[in-house]
């Protein structure tokens, strides 16, 4: 029986990720996400290469985007998988943005075991990524062991799972489809630990407030600012879209969460905030927020030592409160930096920097560095490396494994 691999997008660029899989007529697609350069209104993105009559079995690793964020195109006959709490973010993402997620969804079992998709036994990782709820992805067909990496890192919170994964996994895989988004970068790479020294530090040091711009959905960081809060004797002021992704994802965890004895956690009601509710027709549960204990108005920030939530599309509701940057705050923008333009008039930065605050840049990646990636690839010992989701592959100071380059859409049989 031959195992077939083709990756459809993502041997030369980064995100918009779709792979392929074939055996005995059965197909399985692992990711299909949406490019990162697109266009917001960009449609009909899937691959060319991409075969959409044929049946096949949709696993997503993660709710990151370029990973799923093409689930719309995908045709209506083919099944879907993922996580349960994927899920819960995938359908929040597309509320965010005034949509529906209304295709049913398959969740596997995120606490570990196996099911079958045909002929692929397939087994789910939960690993450690800035997204929540992220998985590798053992698939074995034909005598053939394959490990889909999806997005993974070793330096965050969940780090001990990526080191599960390669205890449990070493010498038995053939066939490794491994990310190499920080290969030929110089990200910065330190633990969500040291980040979480480093803003303590900052609030310790500031004498105003300190707002911080991270994204909701970024628990690992979310998780990081309460710490580094409690650590400086300040309280987490979270916004409404942040406490509703908490409130979908910490049932039976420890993560933070409105109410639930973590009393130096505050959601800030906003109109912003509550127009995003009445847009996804849940008015009802913004109201309910709002009258909770923990919730905390605009004006009731002053005075008030907090480390706050902060976006540029926040600014107006701000600034109709009277509320503005001073010199003694500090503004952080906690996001890849390629995201940031510190020049645009509209953006924190640029008006932190304009009304005398400081600013800092303080984040590390959601992605392994050139060093862990060589080091997962080298202890896990597979008979070839498949990159994807990569463009520095050429990168020479770094050693892998038996390298098969494929371009997009090039199908390889994988030997026995």
């Amino acid at each position: 029986m031959t195992l077939s691999l083709t990756v459809h997008r993502g041997t030369e660029q980064i995100g918009g990720s779709c792979i392929e899989l074939e055996a005995e007529g059965e197909r399985l697609i692992l990711d299909a996400g949406r490019p990162l350069d697109a266009p917001r209104e960009a449609r009909d993105l899937l691959p060319l290469t991409l075969d959409r009559v044929r049946p096949a079995t949709v696993l997503f690793s993660h709710p990151h985007m370029d990973h799923w964020g093409l689930v719309g195109e995908l045709p209506d006959h083919w099944s879907l998988m993922t996580g349960h709490k994927s899920a819960e973010l995938m359908r929040l993402t597309e509320e965010l943005f005034g949509g529906v997620l209304d295709r049913s969804i398959t969740c596997w079992n995120s606490r570990g075991g196996s099911f079958r998709v045909g002929p692929f036994t397939v087994t789910p990782f939960l690993t450690d990524h800035s997204a929540f709820d992220a998985y590798m992805l053992l698939i074995e067909c034909s005598g053939t062991r394959l490990l889909y990496t999806g997005d993974f890192r070793t330096h965050g919170r969940k780090a001990k799972l990526v080191e599960v994964t390669l205890k449990k996994l070493a010498g038995t895989v053939d066939v490794l489809l491994m990310e190499g988004t920080n290969l030929g970068t110089a990200k910065p790479v330190i633990t969500e630990r040291e980040l979480e020294h480093r803003f303590a530090d900052v609030a310790g040091r500031t004498r105003g407030q300190v707002f911080v711009q991270w994204s909701a959905q970024n628990i690992d960081r979310t998780v990081t600012l309460y710490r580094a809060a409690l650590r400086s004797g300040r309280e987490l002021v979270i916004d409404l879209y942040a406490a509703d992704v908490l409130n979908r994802v910490a049932q039976d965890t420890n993560i933070p969460r409105p109410g639930r004895d973590f009393d130096k956690l505050r959601v800030l009601i906003l109109p912003s905030g509550q127009r995003l509710f009445h847009r996804a027709g849940r008015s009802a549960e913004a109201d309910r927020m709002a009258r909770q204990p923990y919730a905390i108005s605009r004006r009731r920030l002053v005075g008030r030592p907090s480390i706050i939530m902060l976006r540029d599309s926040m600014f107006p509701d701000f600034e109709r409160a009277g509320i503005t940057f001073e010199p003694d705050d500090t503004y952080v923008f906690s996001n890849w930096k390629g995201y940031l333009d510190p020049n645009a008039p509209q953006s924190g930065w640029n008006r932190a920097t304009a009304n005398g605050a400081r600013t800092l840049h303080l984040h590390t990646s959601g992605h392994a560095s050139a060093r862990e990636l060589e080091r997962f690839a080298a202890q896990l010992n597979p008979r070839w490396l498949v990159p994807v989701h990569g463009i520095a592959w050429a990168t020479p100071e770094i050693t892998l494994p038996p390298v098969c380059r494929l371009a997009d859409g090039e199908t390889w049989n994988v030997p026995h």
